[in-house]
């Protein structure tokens, strides 16, 4: 059973930034380009960001330019650096596989940008 655990959301104020971190089953995490959706509410999850096993990376354009995209296959890790965070990026953030994700997923990490 394929595992995913988000981490490193919390509260910031607008034109701030955090770093989110999902670790995953290493075999699976390998073989698989992975992605950052989020979900704010009332809303759709959505994907903003994916990035391939070779390090390939594409963004929603309303995150381009602001978010990173970025793994570790050592540590089967991926990262989504968020920089000039806006209200609107407040959302639950997950990880999974990209652009297809399996149905399953981890608890999220919740982001919140207000002043």
């Amino acid at each position: 059973q394929v595992q995913l655990v988000e981490s490193g959301g919390g509260l910031v104020q607008p034109g701030g930034s955090l770093r989110l971190s999902c670790a995953a089953s290493r075999a699976w995490f390998n073989i698989n380009a992975m992605g950052w959706y989020r979900q704010a509410p009332g809303k759709q999850r959505e994907l903003v960001a994916q990035i391939t096993t070779g390090g390939n990376a594409n963004y929603a354009d309303s995150v381009k330019g602001r978010f990173t995209i970025s793994r570790d296959n050592t540590e089967s890790t991926v990262f989504l650096r968020m920089n000039s965070l806006e209200p609107e990026d407040t959302a639950v953030y997950y990880c999974n596989k990209a652009p297809y994700p399996i149905n399953s997923w981890g608890q999220g990490t919740q982001v919140t940008v207000s002043s």
